[in-house]
């Protein structure tokens, strides 16, 4: 053969090829539902390609995909008349993994988690799944308009390296031969095919057909010892359609099954686990278009790498147009799969017209509607498995009410916090359950962010609204602060941090506080001028507290500052953040407070006030600026 060469595969293909062998097995008849799919979307893109350039048809239009086996040769082919490759597309899609951030995952996954299908199902493994089976794979290859002669030969036995070379090829399109394991015989059935067929491929809108053989009837009669053997004729090859070859989206709701929907994901999603909750919704009117959104149950391992692909599948008038067209999601939403068939939009449209077109934003408008919807819904019917979305995608949903805020009570009625009220850092509290347990007379709903859910539960601001018994939403998510900076109210009740100054806060500790202890405080205003003396503009105010229980001071802010978690955050982005001034409290009941007081040495004063603002600031922050000089004072202050 021409060009012939060897190549090794990517690094990451090998380990992938590895990994998937042994954790995909017990379910290896999905090979067959990767590699029509694959079929599938050859053809989408020939039909959209020749849109424009009706000549790559090569006079035939009739796209579909075949299966055909050789017991003897024990081999078994699929072939397609699709779009087809050219020889460095068969290099960059047969022997590398283009996603980035592939090598360290793969690296980073235990030999535990190697037996998990559904992790190695995250890549969408399609064309290699053909491994499970076999134990040599060969492909003939044309891409649709190049010349016979362009035609590529790639063959591998799935370990270290390939053989690529050049071929004729008349047809245009991929066959794909695979040369079965010892024991793969199942798969040479022509009946255990076909049932496969039905199960992963029926909805897909491409003809999958099967190979039949069949001998001519001798003629004459049956028991005529002088006709000619049947067996000495040549069998005739005939091609049976297996598949509806009906879009499953352009299909009645009400003759569709869960099944039908459930494989359908997968075809549309290469994922291997069955998606929470769908909507399949076809509108008429003003405009006209059909949607099928899916909620998947876990999350891609990709999710947050820059260059994960997102979006819904963009088909105009049952046209495939492109993949991941992220124009119809907000990005919040970047988990949702599904597609998009409208009437609407022309059939020559780009990504650049998408985003400034009109249909296009009037549809993710009424498609984001959906999708917050079908996570209504989930939450409401079964809370169970929304706490399971939650745990994949809450992180992607806090995004929302910065992002949306037109629908951003809706997304509120999504969010889920732990608070002081349950017993783990899960985050399972609605902010429908924490207005049912509001207080008589509780005026907002109370939260604290910190850098983790220990620190936040250990606070000491916690310590009055523990007392009085005021749930606190306890939030340690990175994202946390930059959201509750968007999420200003619920249903007509404000959110309050308690680590900034407000007055529902004092009105509370001031319930607490008898006369006599007002009487004590004003007794104490030389002291605190002192401090304030002494502390000048390392903090903006300094003040008693009643808010606190068992510690001797802490810091807030005031109501128009920055927080010390925003402040984090801008410098987690690398952006210089303004300087805090903190406002120092001191609790006038501690007996470190009274002790402090009644210090006469300016300079053994000034040591005990600074230990209790570090103190305070480092149960604020979680550091200081000078460690070690905290730890010193500390400890000669132990030594006296």
């Amino acid at each position: 053969m021409k060009g012939q060469e060897t190549r090794g595969f990517q690094s990451e293909v090998k380990q992938l090829l590895q990994l998937m062998i042994h954790s995909l097995y017990s379910n290896k008849e999905i090979f067959i539902r990767e590699l029509i799919s694959n079929a599938s979307d050859a053809a989408d893109k020939l039909r959209f390609r020749a849109l424009s350039q009706p000549e790559l048809y090569e006079g035939d239009g009739e796209l579909r995909v075949r299966l055909s086996c050789d017991k003897e040769k024990r081999t078994l082919t699929l072939s397609d008349n699709g779009i087809g490759m050219r020889r460095d597309e068969v290099i960059d899609n047969l022997g590398t993994i283009a996603k980035s951030g592939t090598k360290a995952f793969l690296e980073s996954m235990g030999s535990d988690q190697v037996k998990d299908s559904q992790l190695i199902g995250q890549f969408g493994v399609g064309f290699y799944s053909a491994f499970i089976v076999a134990d040599k794979v060969t492909v003939r290859t044309r891409a649709a308009g190049a010349p016979a002669e362009e035609g590529v030969f790639w063959e591998s036995a799935g370990e270290g390296d390939y053989t690529i070379a050049d071929i004729t090829k008349p047809e245009r399109g991929t066959e794909i031969t695979l040369h079965m394991r010892e024991g793969e015989d199942e798969f040479l059935d022509d009946w255990r095919l076909r049932s496969i067929i039905s199960k992963y491929s029926d909805h897909i809108a491409l003809p999958v057909e099967i190979e039949t053989r069949s001998k001519p009837e001798k003629e004459g009669d049956a028991e005529d010892q002088d006709a000619p053997a049947a067996d000495d004729a040549a069998e005739t090859i005939s091609w049976e359609k297996i598949n509806k070859a009906q879009a499953l989206w352009t299909r009645s709701k009400g003759e569709i099954s869960d099944e039908e929907y459930k494989e359908f994901y997968k075809h549309l999603s290469h994922d291997y686990s069955d998606p929470l909750i769908w909507s399949h919704n076809r509108v008429e009117g003003k405009q006209e278009y059909t949607s099928l959104l899916y909620i998947p149950a876990q999350a891609p391992w990709d999710m947050w790498n820059r260059d994960h692909k997102h979006g819904l599948k963009l088909y105009v008038q049952r046209v495939f147009i492109m993949d991941d067209a992220e124009q119809f999601m907000p990005n919040y939403l970047r988990f949702v799969k599904g597609l998009i068939d409208s009437n609407d939009l022309p059939l020559n449209i780009s990504r650049e017209i998408l985003q400034d077109n009109r249909v296009t934003q009037n549809l993710k408008s009424a498609l984001t509607k959906r999708a917050l919807q079908m996570l209504e819904k989930l939450a409401k019917d079964d809370p169970e498995n929304y706490q399971k979305f939650w745990e994949q995608f809450g992180l992607v949903l806090k995004e929302g009410p910065g992002e949306d805020t037109g629908n951003g009570e809706s997304i509120a009625k999504l969010l889920r916090f732990a608070s002081t009220h349950t017993d783990s850092s899960a985050q399972t509290v609605s902010l429908q359950d924490y207005l049912g347990r509001m207080v008589e007379g509780q005026e907002k709903i109370y939260y604290l962010t910190a850098d983790s859910y220990a620190a936040a539960k250990s606070s000491p601001h916690l310590e009055l609204l523990r007392k009085k018994g005021i749930e606190v939403l306890l939030l340690s998510d990175r994202i946390d602060e930059w959201m509750m900076s968007y999420l200003t109210e619920f249903e007509g009740k404000p959110f309050q941090s308690i680590s900034k100054t407000d007055a529902t806060l004092d009105k509370l500790a001031d319930e607490e506080t008898p006369e006599e202890r007002k009487d004590a405080d004003k007794a104490l205003e030389p002291f605190v001028s002192r401090v304030k003396t002494l502390l000048g503009d390392r903090v903006k105010d300094v003040r008693l507290t009643h808010r606190l229980t068992d510690t001797p001071a802490i810091v807030t802010t005031d109501a128009n500052d920055m927080t010390t978690q925003m402040a984090k955050l801008f410098a987690s982005a690398g952006q210089k953040a303004p300087e805090i001034k903190y406002i120092f409290e001191l609790n006038p009941e501690h007996a470190l407070v009274k002790r402090a007081a009644d210090i006469n040495d300016e300079s053994h004063f000034g040591e005990w006030i600074d230990l209790l603002l570090d103190q305070a600031l480092l149960a604020e922050r979680g550091t200081l600026d000078d460690p070690n000089q905290f730890i010193r004072r500390m400890n000669q202050l132990l030594a006296k």
